[in-house]
């Protein structure tokens, strides 16, 4: 059995979000509550472009791109579909789906090209009245991966009518009706107001609808506290850590009750011996740390809490905690990721601020088409040095690629970062 998802909304107006499709008073500012979405427990982000030119489609397709750059949650994107080039573009900013609107004539007709193009796992489409279902039946069974409902009220006669499973978006929140819709076999998920409101604690309503014996993508841990070996004071130790950079940012501890409103509100919370009270990070700094993974050691006395820190970790301000240094070895860093990130970096200070003598910044001046001269001369010998079965000359062949390539990276605004979601996504 799927987990049931829950989906937030954006509206997109002039690379902003905007409060409905008619309502274009700005909200939040849509990349830090697209983070605290990919944070807070969200599934799944659907994103209506309601631009009406094609610089303001251009404009929303791009903020798009940088939305995907920064969060792991799927993202879907629809809206200003005219030809197969947008769904392309939104694809390639990094959406996994693309929706359809089911009133507007055209789209019919272009998603039946965009899904044997792209893959009907690709597409969905948004249907709010009866008459489209009856009329394309067969099409949406053939054309469609899922349905988006923004019609509660047709929820029987799509199931009739079809099996193509679907997301409803709800006007209002009832809880019950909501426990209701989730238990039936068709549905994928619900959306709705009460979802975008960032203020909605997410992992407490899926914490609450798992207790109705529907499956959701929370937390369910595979040990318990009984598992744990405790420390004299009946407390376990826990290392915070970047999920991201893997930066160790602080060390605190967990009672009982900590450990399970952890798992429970999915932000971390900690038992203070100072205070001998119950904390959660941030709830008063902002400063959440959102659980990302939690990890026993091989003894069961320390776990290794991997999280998403908004802000400093540190009450100094300090992002971590460990900044005092004691001793220091300089050392050759050979982890892959780091290296690449740094060369990267170094690239980029070339670019921005000019070093004399420096190749890299001489090959940026000369423009383009020397960068992808080069790129295709590296691309060359690699296959000549494979050919000649000559595997120390590989390895060097493949570094210069590799460089080359980052130059022309920085030159487009590629970011490793990017590159290694898309590989994620394959």
């Amino acid at each position: 059995m799927e987990h049931k998802n829950i989906v937030a909304t954006i509206y997109l107006k002039d690379g902003k979000a905007v409060r409905s499709k008619t309502d274009f008073t700005p909200v939040e500012d849509v990349y830090e509550l697209c983070q605290l979405y990919n944070d807070s427990g969200i599934d799944k982000i659907i994103i209506f472009d309601l631009s009406t030119s094609d610089d303001e489609h251009e404009k929303n397709i791009s903020t798009i791109h940088n939305i995907n750059r920064n969060i792991e949650i799927k993202v879907c994107a629809g809206g200003n579909i005219n030809r197969l080039e947008d769904v392309k573009k939104l694809l390639y900013a990094g959406c996994l789906q693309v929706i359809f609107n089911a009133s507007k004539p055209s789209s019919i007709g272009l998603a039946a090209e965009a899904s044997a193009r792209f893959g009907k796992d690709r597409i969905l489409v948004s249907i709010n009245n009866v008459d489209f279902i009856f009329k394309n039946q067969k099409i949406i069974e053939n054309t469609f991966h899922e349905v988006l409902v923004l019609n509660p009220d047709i929820l029987d006669a799509l199931e009739n009518l079809t099996n193509v499973p679907y997301v409803v978006n709800l006007p209002e929140y009832h809880y019950e009706q909501v426990v209701s819709l989730l238990k039936r076999e068709k549905i994928r998920g619900i959306a709705g107001p009460f979802i975008n409101d960032s203020s909605t604690d997410i992992m407490k309503l899926k914490s609450n609808i798992s207790k109705e014996g529907i499956k959701m993508d929370n937390f369910a841990p595979d040990l318990h506290w009984s598992d744990l070996k405790l420390n004299s004071d009946g407390l376990i130790p826990v290392i915070v850590q970047d999920y991201r950079t893997d930066e160790v940012l602080m060390l605190a501890y967990m009672n009982e009750e900590a450990f399970l409103t952890t798992i429970n509100i999915g932000k971390m919370t900690y038992w203070s011996r100072s205070r001998q009270e119950l904390w959660t990070k941030g709830l008063t700094s902002g400063h959440i740390q959102y659980v990302k993974s939690l990890t026993a050691d091989c003894d069961f006395d320390t776990i290794l809490a991997k999280v998403s820190q908004v802000g400093a970790a540190c009450h100094t301000g300090n992002r971590t905690c460990f900044f005092n240094k004691i001793v220091q070895k300089e050392y050759v860093e050979k982890n892959p990721l780091k290296v690449l990130e740094s060369v990267y970096e170094v690239i980029q200070q070339r670019r921005e601020e000019p070093k004399e003598g420096s190749y890299t910044k001489e090959l940026l001046d000369k423009g383009m088409d020397e960068i992808l001269k080069k790129v295709g001369e590296e691309s060359a010998e690699i296959i000549i040095a494979a050919k000649n079965q000559f595997p120390e000359e590989i390895k060097y062949k493949i570094a210069d690629f590799l460089y080359y390539c980052m130059i022309l990276m920085v030159e487009k605004g590629v970011t490793w970062e990017e590159i290694a979601n898309e590989l994620a996504q394959r």
